[in-house]
């Protein structure tokens, strides 16, 4: 009998999924609970996440066809969990000249994208007018190409060099070709954490200030949390809350992506003592509670096929996940941060994956429009990829630290 499936679930957990398939808002202490569900709970959380997936958007699974170009390593910001930035007179420091940007961009179209994700370190020698000069210069050889680029840190950044009001500045960066914002830089959305993460990165308020001002003007944005660090549900929870809110207010947010924690080769870590990154548990739970505590509000949850791998993707497609991300070409910051999942997954392989757990693949635009649904495989068109690592591969170069303990960040709430 089916009851035998479920009969071990617990009554909380039960009431909870049972009110939010029939259309009720998940609160904080709710998404709280679920984020520890194990055992029965949590299966019972993986198939009500797929389901509001299914009534959501129904079977299609879609991903975009980029390339990420980050175009400097050279940062001063000094984040705990990254294993990217790079001072000016390391030997492996780089600033790309804008040629090789261009030169970039036109591989990736010859690949079939149509998106370029560009973000790249905060380097004090800069201004605003760099940004700027990589959106005109893109646009004017690639008009047709989107431009997704520019967390809210380096907005930040360039904002204040400016000089001008924020709308001003980002309707600037909007009239040389900027396209849609990654909504990263968040990791949580707590003073308390960001704190011990990342001391002198832009604050939660800052945050929802350039994220709101963005949206108001027209420029969509992602939206991102990273967990399995030193976070607790509680913080999770609340960061969700404020999305939720951020979305229901302007409606801009394109998607949501958790990106699970990294941590072989960064201070947070091996100096901090930090958790080492989520366990396959919370990388199912965190996209179906996403699902759930989000519905109606943002329809696409996507996994991060760098952070956690192929198979477990696939197992997030059937846990609340509805997009595969993008094929990358290029991946540097979680490489450099320890990742072993490669820079690069060709459309093929994302159709492929897409259809053992059987659903539709859809290229899509970053703002979610369809490019070409794939119902019959014996229809696909050839690869164009070159192969998978050549030119897009790299040694990354670390010095780990000794470690040293702190405590977990206790919830405040």
């Amino acid at each position: 009998m089916l009851e035998r499936l479920y009969r071990d679930v617990s009554p909380p957990v039960a009431r909870i999924l049972d009110g939010t398939l029939s259309g009720a808002e998940l609160g904080t202490e709710d998404a709280v609970l679920l984020l520890g569900a194990d055992g029965p709970d949590l299966h019972a959380l993986l198939r009500a996440g797929d389901v509001a997936r299914q009534e959501d958007v129904g079977d299609d699974v879609t991903y975009v066809v980029c390339r990420n170009l980050n175009f400097t390593n050279v940062c001063y910001v000094g984040c705990s969990f990254c294993g990217f930035a790079r001072h000016r007179d390391d030997e492996d420091a780089y600033d790309h000249s804008m040629e090789t940007i261009l030169d970039k961009c036109r591989v990736a179209i010859a690949r079939g994208a149509s998106e370029v994700c560009i973000q790249g370190g905060i380097d004090p020698r800069k201004d605003h007018t760099h940004y700027r000069e990589i959106l005109t210069a893109i646009k004017g050889e690639f008009p047709d190409l989107h431009i997704h680029a520019f967390s809210p840190e380096e907005i930040d950044f360039g904002h204040e060099k400016s000089g001008m009001p924020l709308t001003e500045y980002l309707r600037w960066l909007i009239d040389a070709g900027l396209g849609t914002m990654p909504g990263t830089a968040a990791e949580i959305l707590d003073d308390e954490v960001r704190n011990i993460l990342s001391p002198r990165k832009l604050k939660r308020d800052r945050w929802v200030e350039i994220v709101r001002a963005a949206h108001s003007v027209g420029l969509r944005s992602s939206s991102t949390l990273m967990y399995g660090h030193i976070e607790s549900p509680h913080h999770v929870a609340n960061h969700l809350l404020l999305l939720r809110d951020i979305q229901k207010d302007t409606g801009g947010f394109t998607e949501f992506v958790p990106l699970g924690f990294i941590h072989e080769k960064n201070m947070l870590y091996n100096f901090m003592g930090s958790r080492p990154g989520p366990s396959m548990a919370e990388d199912l739970r965190i996209l179906a509670v996403a699902r759930l505590f989000l519905r109606p509000w943002i329809r696409n949850i996507q996994i991060s096929w760098v952070k956690m791998g192929p198979k477990l993707g696939q197992m997030g497609l059937v846990s609340g996940a509805n997009d595969f991300g993008g094929t990358l070409m290029e991946e540097s910051i979680s490489r450099e941060s320890g990742s072993q999942f490669g820079e690069n997954t060709p459309p093929e392989d994302f159709r492929r994956m897409i259809r053992e757990v059987g659903r539709v693949p859809v290229e899509r635009t970053t703002t979610y429009g369809v490019v070409r649904r794939f119902d019959d495989p014996a229809l696909d068109p050839p690869s164009l990829e070159p192969g998978r690592h050549g030119e897009l591969s790299g040694p990354a170069r670390f010095r780990v630290p000794p470690r040293r303990r702190v405590a977990a960040v206790p919830s405040s709430y």
